[in-house]
């Protein structure tokens, strides 16, 4: 099982990822880099080793057992999957005790011929991802000497669905479009809350999946940024007692999207309606665009080796990269990420009560976040432009 040391670690990365963002549609999954990083701070030497350190926020010495630890606790749970692989020419010696530190079964070699060796490779991300993710991020070459990759899929099903319909935003650059939306009415305000943040005031809808697995959706003001409010909604994930919750949200407009009144009812029991939007995002990342958010600027200077812990033979990072893709529709969501280091050598009548009524919209731009909801640790993370049109069916 993955420490709170090591959630808090991973989420602060998601968080510093987040940070770096451009305002557009994305999606990203630090829970999938953070083992390969783990793996290959293992194995270093020197400045690569602290760097990467740093990047984990754990010590090297630590890394290959919490990057185990987190795979396996991935693994194990219901809805996700993970994989891991490792492909090395067979003319790159490994160390053993390296090997021994990674989990059974997961080393394959590389022929040298690229065609075949690139074509092995995307089959795996393929088979590991039920075909969402169709090639290897990387690209092999016959200078190639290492790949160490890592597929991550998530599946969860809402304990109560979604009824499909259309909806208008009324502001924001959604404005004019016919949108497709989902909306849903429940008796439990509090899965909706409000916190204050640097970001400004950020609202927060808790979506609870069968699996063990929840989706939050977060709307921030207007004028913040992707990177602002995913990084204030990882935080928030850490300071629950910021949250106010919509049984005790003031009425009037408490939070942005939200609405909160006294309303005639037939038994007097809240209610919570949500409108929001289905949707699907694609994104690849290059990891080396930003070499330092991931402990890598040492690791790709190829005028050296930095993992004498992984193999005798000097060793660079040439290439590090993840393509991931999430879907959010009326019954549920799934998302899958590849991530993959290549290595070279160097939702009303009268009635006789009032009661609580809170809606929330989601009717344009937001954040979101999926957790695994015992440790809370983030699962993928992104942001929402361009809403489907037609609902996803799955």
């Amino acid at each position: 099982m993955a420490s709170h040391g090591t959630v808090k670690a991973i989420n602060a990365l998601t968080a510093r990822w987040a940070a770096t963002l451009p305002h557009d549609g994305t999606v990203f999954a630090a829970a999938g880099v953070w083992p390969l990083l783990g793996l290959l701070a293992d194995g270093a030497a020197g400045p690569a080793r602290q760097e990467l350190s740093d990047a984990l926020g754990v010590p090297a010495a630590g890394a290959a057992t919490a990057a185990r630890d987190v795979l396996s606790t991935l693994g194990a749970t219901r809805g996700l999957a993970a994989a891991l692989g490792l492909w090395t020419r067979g003319t790159l010696p490994l160390e053993p005790a390296w090997l021994d530190r990674l989990p059974d079964d997961v080393h394959g070699r590389l022929t040298g011929d690229p065609a075949s060796d690139q074509s092995r490779l995307d089959a795996w991300a393929a088979a590991c991802t039920q075909g969402q993710i169709e090639a290897m991020p990387v690209t092999v070459d016959e200078d190639t000497l290492l790949v160490l990759a890592g597929a991550l899929t998530l599946r969860t099903d809402w304990i109560r669905p979604f009824t499909p319909g259309a909806m208008a935003a009324e502001t924001g650059p959604w404005r004019g479009m016919d949108l497709a939306a989902l909306h849903r009415t429940t008796s439990l305000p509090h899965r909706v809350g409000v916190a204050n943040t640097t970001a400004g005031p950020l609202t927060e809808l808790r979506i609870i999946g069968t699996q063990g697995i929840d989706v939050h959706l977060y709307l921030g003001p207007p004028e913040a940024t992707a990177g602002q409010v995913l990084t204030a909604a990882v935080d928030a994930l850490h300071h629950r007692r910021a949250m106010v919750p919509g049984s005790q949200l003031p009425y009037g407009a408490p939070g942005p999207g939200l609405s909160v009144s006294r309303v005639p009812s037939v038994d007097g029991e809240p209610t919570l309606h949500v409108s929001t939007v289905p949707f699907t995002v694609k994104a690849h990342h290059d990891l080396l665009h930003d070499p330092d958010l991931f402990g890598l600027r040492t690791a790709t200077d190829a005028s050296r080796g930095h993992f004498p812990g992984i193999s005798a033979k000097p060793l660079a990072v040439r290439a590090a990269a993840q393509t991931m893709t999430a879907t959010f529709g009326a019954r549920g969501f799934r998302s899958a990420a590849v991530t993959a280091f290549g290595a070279v050598a160097g939702g009303i009548p009268r009635h006789p009560f009032r009661a609580r009524e809170v809606s929330v919209r989601f009717d344009r731009p937001f954040g979101f976040l999926a957790l695994h909801s015992a440790s809370r640790l983030v699962l993928n993370a992104g942001w929402v432009t361009s809403p489907d049109t037609l609902e996803e069916d799955f």
